[in-house]
Formats: C-alpha cells, sequence, structure tokens
C-alpha cells in the first residue's frame, strides 16, 4: 500500500514539473516584449491564434517545425505571415524562434 501512495506522489509531482516548464515557456513567450509589440496582434496574447488572423504557435503543425524553420519564417514570411527579416534583429528572431519551439516540446 505504501508503494502504491509513494508511486502516486511521485507521478504527481512530475505532472506537476512537466506542467510548469510548459507554463513557463509559455510564460517567457507571452512576456516577451517583441512578441507582444509584433507577434500578438496575429497570434493572440497567448500565442493560441486569433480568428482571421495567425495561427496558433501551440497548433501540431508549429510542433512539428524546427526552432530552424520557425527561423526562417520569422525572417523571410510565409502566406500571410510578413517577412521580419529587416525589422528584428537577429537575436531577437533567434529567440522567438526558440520560445515558439518551446512551446512545442522542442
Amino acid at each position: 500500500m505504501k508503494t502504491k501512495v509513494m508511486a502516486a506522489v511521485i507521478c504527481g509531482l512530475l505532472g506537476l514539473a512537466v506542467l510548469a516548464q510548459t507554463q513557463g515557456t509559455n510564460q517567457r513567450l507571452t512576456d516577451d516584449p517583441v512578441f507582444k509589440k509584433d507577434c500578438a496582434g496575429c497570434h493572440g496574447k497567448t500565442a493560441e491564434g486569433r480568428h482571421f488572423g495567425g495561427p496558433s504557435l501551440k497548433s501540431e503543425k508549429a510542433a512539428g517545425m524546427s526552432a530552424e524553420d520557425l527561423k526562417n519564417i520569422i525572417t523571410s514570411g510565409k502566406g500571410r505571415m510578413p517577412k521580419y527579416g529587416s525589422k528584428l534583429k537577429p537575436e531577437e528572431i533567434e529567440t522567438l524562434a526558440k520560445e515558439v519551439a518551446g512551446l512545442n516540446g522542442e
């Protein structure tokens, strides 16, 4: 009985740790001043997308992209996504790409 209780406690703590890490990553992106200024208008304040705006950055499609793929899209644009290569510093683009990839477990 004690083993089952201990296993349940450990599983619960691990679950909380994963949840906290995910929320922390999401928080980094949505608190990023560059995201707020240049991205949230289309992708939403929580990065979950907007109706008739940009898609969710937490979607399966975004999850399938590497930080390098995301960096290229932010830099060069794609579809309705405008180019930000001349508007943002390379390190800002790099940070955004890593933060979006972090939302999806990379």
